[in-house]
């Protein structure tokens, strides 16, 4: 008996030492992405970069410093599942946050469920991750193929802008994004006159451009990322496509794309964003500071990375742990405030509720200098630009 009592006291002192050694880990954020190929730019080192600006503003958490760790999955999804399960079951990463490719953000979102690990996907773009895949541990911060695919659509056809085309990158988010993106054409009262899959970081569309152009569409609409964008506007000017009357609507743009195509190509294109660097005085102070690492403005993709570090952390400290259901909880009753987000909320389903901006890209002769490429011609609410909880099928949905 009194061997008994000694081993339970023995087990009762041995507990709180068990769980100190767990809380003195440091909280660590990997970011993986892209920082060699196509999608280089939008994200890869910018990324990292914002990630470890928001850590840096973070300061201590639990009573140390961050960590922010980094990797290059090539745009291969096996590379990607291996780096995030080496990071998930052997380095202690504690979220994985980036993941410009969908059909590896899928693949982490299903290795969360069995891992219980925090994935806070500030670039995949596929709606599933937030509809019959959802995953109690995965959030959407930025915006799904749902928003993007409503962002130009609905305001071109309003002008009268009702025939469309689409360009579309042959991969997860390309097919996903035009999916939503012809529902939102036909919900409006347009119609869809024909589309065709294009090859990830191709250096030749031409035969793509003359099917879009011989469509007499009024609109091509470009369901393409990095630098596949900017290779197909560049192309469509050769040829003259917008001059002849087609207008080219950029349903996954990003201001680095913009700079490498320059405003003689790309003047008039619409495009919808989450943040864009000279919106308001935060938005311009943080792409300051971000300008100064990187020499470059951010992106919507970089500065959601400081966003979804930002707040993750922020709900850590909250919390006072950094257990991954206690987080995930904290994250959805904390609203979501910082430089690009007024009050957004986290929902049940993971997706973040945020408004989206319409901007036309500037002429020439309206831009003051590199990186003046934006005028804003509309906002998308929340509530317009996000599926509605109850459509996507998301399993944790009334629960």
């Amino acid at each position: 008996m009194l061997k008994s009592i000694a081993a339970a006291g023995a087990a009762l002192l041995f507990l709180p030492l068990v769980a100190q050694a767990a809380s003195d880990t440091p909280v660590k954020i990997g970011v993986l992405g892209d920082q060699s190929g196509a999608y280089s730019a939008a994200g890869g080192k910018g990324s990292v970069e914002a990630a470890r600006l928001a850590a840096e503003d973070a300061g201590l958490v639990l009573g140390k410093p961050v960590e922010i760790v980094s990797a290059d999955f090539l745009l291969k999804v096996d590379v990607g599942v291996a780096i995030a399960r080496k990071w998930y079951d052997e380095d202690d990463v504690d979220t994985i946050i980036d993941v410009p490719f969908s059909g590896l953000a899928l693949a982490i979102a299903d290795m969360t469920r069995t891992k219980k690990k925090l994935a806070l996907f500030n670039a995949a773009s596929s709606s599933e991750l937030t509809g019959a895949k959802c995953s109690p541990y995965v959030a959407q911060w930025t915006y799904d193929s749902y928003s993007l695919g409503r962002g130009p659509t609905s305001g071109l056809i309003s002008r009268g802008d009702n025939s469309w085309f689409f360009l579309t990158n042959d991969t997860v988010f390309g097919t996903s994004l035009e999916k939503e993106a012809s529902a939102a054409v036909q919900a409006a009262g347009g119609t869809v006159v024909g589309s065709v899959r294009t090859p990830t970081a191709s250096s030749d569309f031409s035969s793509y451009l003359l099917q879009a152009q011989a469509s007499q569409a009024k609109v091509i609409g470009l369901v393409e990322a990095g630098s596949d964008l900017g290779t197909v506007i560049k192309q469509g000017e050769e040829f003259g496509i917008q001059a002849r009357g087609q207008r080219f609507a950029a349903l996954m743009a990003t201001i680095d794309a913009i700079d490498g195509i320059g405003l003689k190509a790309a003047q008039g294109i619409t495009v919808a964003e989450a943040f864009y660097w000279d919106q308001n005085d935060e938005t311009r102070a943080f792409a300051k500071r971000f300008f100064e690492r990187m020499q470059r403005m951010p992106t919507q993709v970089q500065a959601s990375a400081y966003s979804v570090v930002n707040h993750y952390l922020k709900a850590i400290k909250a919390a006072g742990t950094k257990d991954p259901d206690v987080v995930m909880a904290k994250m959805r009753e904390l609203p979501i405030n910082d430089f690009m987000s007024h009050d957004a909320k986290l929902r049940a389903d993971g997706r973040v509720l945020r408004d989206q901006y319409l901007f036309e890209i500037k002429s020439p002769a309206e831009s003051k200098g590199r990186w003046d490429y934006y005028k804003q011609i509309g906002v998308i609410p929340a509530g317009k630009a996000t599926r509605p909880l109850d459509e996507g099928g998301c399993p944790l949905v009334g629960k």
